[in-house]
């Protein structure tokens, strides 16, 4: 009886174990049916951001998109290619290497302005972007920076235009430097925001063929733009040039309608504003950061491929092997003057540089994704080779042959540097996320415009024993950037294959 007692006490427990644990266990409820817009974003964010667990999951590449964003990648990347596509457009044209030199000579600008060009078109754009990463940081979306950074380039570009209708001599000088100041500030602002969008919007094994294509659209308008030059070349005149940057103008307004449809995933917005410190930060990162360290001085030892083309053409000058005289240019412009004979070069310069970009672009940019280490480090090596072939041409072959040899090393030259600019701008896309691909991106566009003036300046005071000297150093120089490039991280990997 004791026993029948206890079994049904302990019946009782268990049916009021069990009614007390149906009482307390909780409905189950609908799942809240999610926001798209939440959604999409979380799954761009998942898909741009790689594991941070491990340095092994670090390697891996992004994961593949999902079959709902798929058609927004590819809707992203080909507005990418088309906006900046039609940038480099108006950068072929507004060229303070070609076009620009030419109207300011043409129009008796004193060549003082005209060796303030280049300095002002490439360091302008670089050295203020370190002061101006915090403001960038504050931006949810970089469409939108960038979208500014255009405008102000096309109506710079408007202003040039209009300076060279109306106004020669100094005051034409004076308008143009003045305008190409303000278009090199824009184009940082293009520089910073269009590395963040592509990072943000563009998986990793795809980002060095976008920036192929878009550099390849350039070459195109470049030989277009080239051979019409060519062929015009004595009738050649300032109000024809004007019309071009007019047009140039016009492609940074189209570029802006068609980059604003990118669809890019709003990120958290960054508290810091303007920053009085910027310089310390920049140079604290630099200190700091060994990886970032290696790229920035790796990209100073490449400057070999953009400071070298100028002392080719001098070189070639020299020995009597010019380009004109290569390709013919002469014939276009027989009986001309000088300035027909300089719009047919202007005309050659340009063919050679867009032919170059096609060939570049294309290549490089699968290369690239593949390992944009390697791309640098070869770049540096044929780079040199070709400058100390040049150099050791002009002293030791006979003028039939160097009048080919120059023409076709200024062409390989701009191949390399084509791949050169692929390849550096995949690299600091690929080694780094969100706000510190930022930082990145304006701390080392700001120290190379320093080093930009300082090695050009260092070149051209060599420059004075001779366009060969200079050619030497800048091989030199090339020469330690591939043993330092090969010991750069590699951050980029062989891109995913297509189902």
């Amino acid at each position: 009886m004791a026993i029948g007692i206890l079994r049904g006490q302990t019946a009782d427990r268990r049916e009021g174990s069990s009614g007390s644990q149906s009482l307390t266990r909780p409905e189950r409820t609908k799942a809240p049916v999610p926001n798209p817009t939440t959604v999409r974003a979380a799954r761009y964010c998942e898909l741009m951001t790689p594991p941070r667990n491990t340095a092994e999951q670090q390697s891996q590449p992004s994961p593949p998109a999902q079959h709902e964003t798929a058609p927004t990648l590819r809707s992203n990347a080909s507005r990418y290619v088309w906006a900046h596509g039609l940038q480099n457009v108006g950068d072929q044209i507004i060229a303070a290497k070609t076009l620009l030199p030419w109207l300011l000579q043409a129009a008796g600008a004193p060549a003082f302005f005209i060796a303030l060009l280049v300095p002002v078109r490439e360091s302008g754009s670089m050295l203020p972007q370190a002061a101006l990463t915090p403001w960038v940081k504050t931006r949810r979306r970089r469409v939108s920076v960038w979208i500014a950074g255009a405008l102000g380039q096309a109506a710079s570009a408007g202003l040039i235009a209009l300076a060279a209708l109306f106004l020669e001599g100094v005051a034409l000088g004076i308008a143009v430097v003045a305008a190409l100041a303000c278009f090199a500030t824009a184009r940082a602002l293009c520089s910073m925001a269009s590395k963040d969008v592509q990072g943000r919007t563009i998986p990793k094994g795809q980002r060095g063929q976008i920036s192929g294509r878009a550099t390849m659209l350039g070459g195109v308008a470049a030989v277009v733009v080239g051979a019409v030059l060519w062929g015009l070349a004595d009738k050649l005149s300032g109000p024809m040039i004007a019309g071009f940057i007019a047009a140039a103008a016009c492609s940074w307004l189209v570029a802006v309608l068609i980059f604003r449809g990118i669809d890019e995933p709003e990120c958290a917005e960054d508290s810091c504003g303007p920053n009085s410190n910027w310089w310390k930060d920049t140079w604290a990162l630099f200190a700091s950061d060994r990886d970032f360290r290696s790229f920035v001085i790796v990209r100073s030892l490449l400057l070999v491929t953009a400071l070298s083309t100028t002392f080719i053409v001098t070189l070639s000058a020299e020995m009597g092997a010019s380009v004109d005289e290569a390709l013919g240019a002469s014939g276009a412009g027989a009986g001309a003057g000088a300035s027909g004979s300089s719009g047919g070069s202007v005309g050659i310069f340009l063919i050679a540089s867009g032919v170059a970009a096609l060939i570049g672009g294309k290549v490089t940019g699968l290369w690239a994704d593949r390992s944009s280490k390697a791309v640098l480090t070869w770049s540096a090596g044929v780079g040199s080779a070709i400058l100390l072939l040049l150099v050791a041409g002009a002293h030791w072959l006979p003028q039939a042959v160097n009048v080919w040899l120059f023409p076709l090393g200024f062409f390989a030259m701009n191949i390399v540097h084509a791949a050169v600019r692929v390849a550096r701008s995949t690299y600091v896309v690929d080694m780094a996320e969100g706000d510190k691909r930022t930082e990145y991106v304006g701390a080392s566009n700001t120290l190379m415009g320093i080093i930009l003036l300082v090695v050009g300046a260092l070149s051209g005071a060599i420059a004075m024993l001779g366009s060969s000297a200079a050619l030497v150093f800048l091989a030199v120089i090339g020469l330690v950037g591939v043993a330092m490039s090969s010991r750069l991280k590699d951050v980029s990997h062989k891109p995913l294959s297509a189902d």
